[in-house]
């Protein structure tokens, strides 16, 4: 008599991160994402073009570099010089070369927002900007980079003396290029990504002040305020940290009314990883990084055509219906990470939705690169965003999945590439 059968397992039960083609689709588009922006992304007069549609600079001849997308490139070259991808280096001295001599302001300190071949531009000194100055710098150190260590410094002292209000546990916005405050304006997206770079600072160089800077900044945005106003992120305040729901700005892009779902899907993993390096001492932090997660998905997901509105107002009606490349990628990214530690279904299906969709409506299997914005209806459009302007989120979500879930993607790969050894 022969033995029963037993069943074979689900066909859908082993998460996608595990399954070897899904691990070698990730890998060939961080790949594809390199071949589009890294040589065609170089000024030869010093830091990186943003690119149109079809991968190529602008056609004027002095054009303004933009302090994120200097630090950003610099961050992603790191990436691909840590996972063995030739020419990064150079592309990582060509950006250190440019932050450090061009963007740094030698008279007043700090670092500008943006400049041009002739050394103008505009001189404001941006928290925002700041943190990726911390990121790059963080990064750079991982390889060794000479200017590393100057640039990590300097930069935090710029933030603790300049924009640290150790009062509330946050930074301020904006001054201008002497320090005279520009504004009174506190904005979420500044520290959210300062919560970014400091931990990439504290796993460079093992100083947990850092650590401690990004742990007070999630209190005061998340547990302060997101959680009590229904694992909602609220963008703007006033210099108070009150919640300015009427906030208006002209420039919707960086500053828009209203919630950003995208941004709570970016906090959700950075609370993940903040809780990972934090020796997982603040239990807070995983459950609102799930529920931050959820909320996205209930109140910022197109259930008709697919895709996260860019902006909800504060009645949870969408806003600006413009469907961004970015946060889709960041929730691919906060998908895989809360899979690495939470084995609940609906994390790992929304992975492989999200997946779908940027496959079929968001990267450009045409021209390279992921479309940076779409219609509604998901035809493409370019209202917010012209070209393809960076390679930062797109990169990280093709690669967080591959690499262990216990501090930054770089911390990973570092991690990685030790066990393999």
């Amino acid at each position: 008599m022969s033995e029963p059968t037993l069943p074979l397992p689900r066909t859908n039960a082993t998460a996608w991160q595990k399954r070897p083609f899904h691990r070698q689709y990730l890998m060939r588009q961080a790949n594809d994402l390199f071949d589009f922006f890294e040589a065609a992304s170089i000024n030869p007069k010093g830091g990186f073009y943003e690119l149109d549609d079809e991968g190529l600079p602008p056609n004027e001849n002095n054009s303004l570099r933009q302090i994120h997308v200097t630090t950003r490139m610099i961050h992603c070259a790191v990436i691909g010089s840590l996972i063995g991808r030739p020419g990064s280096d150079e592309i990582i001295d060509h950006g250190m070369d440019f932050l450090w001599n061009k963007h740094r302001d030698q008279t007043h300190g700090g670092y500008v927002w943006s400049i041009d071949d002739d050394g103008n531009g505009d001189t404001a000194k941006q928290a925002y900007g700041h943190a990726f100055v911390l990121l790059a710098g963080s990064s750079a150190k991982l390889v060794g980079h000479p200017l590393a260590d100057k640039v990590i410094s300097d930069v935090t002292e710029v933030i603790n003396t300049r924009f640290w209000d150790d009062g509330v546990g946050a930074v301020r916005e904006e001054f201008a290029d002497d320090w005279s405050e520009i504004s009174t304006y506190r904005g979420q997206n500044s520290n959210m990504h300062l919560t970014e770079a400091l931990m990439a600072a504290f796993e460079a160089t093992g100083d947990r002040a850092y650590l401690t800077k990004a742990e007070r900044i999630a209190q005061l945005i998340i547990q302060k305020n997101a959680i009590p106003l229904g694992h909602r992120v609220a963008e703007h305040f006033d210099r108070n940290w009150t919640v300015d729901k009427d906030y208006r700005h002209e420039n919707e892009m960086f500053r828009p009314s209203g919630t950003t779902p995208g941004h709570w899907l970016e906090w959700s993993r950075l609370l993940y990883q903040l809780w990972v390096l934090g020796r997982k001492e603040h239990s807070w932090m995983t459950d609102a990084a799930r529920n931050l997660f959820r909320s996205s998905i209930d109140l910022g997901w197109d259930k008709v055509h697919g895709g996260f509105f860019y902006t909800l107002d504060w009645d949870d009606k969408p806003a600006l219906r413009e469907k961004l490349w970015w946060p889709v990628a960041e929730a691919i990214g906060a998908a895989a990470f809360i899979s690495a530690h939470d084995n609940e279904d609906y994390f790992q299906a929304w992975y492989r939705k999200l997946w779908d969709y940027a496959e079929n409506h968001v990267i450009d299997h045409a021209r390279g690169g992921w479309l940076s914005e779409l219609e509604e209806d998901l035809t493409p459009a370019s209202r917010l965003f012209v070209g393809k302007p960076d390679i930062y989120h797109a990169l990280q979500a093709c690669l967080i999945p591959l690499y262990p879930a216990t501090g930054s993607l770089t911390h990973g790969i570092i991690e990685q590439d030790h066990i393999g050894r």
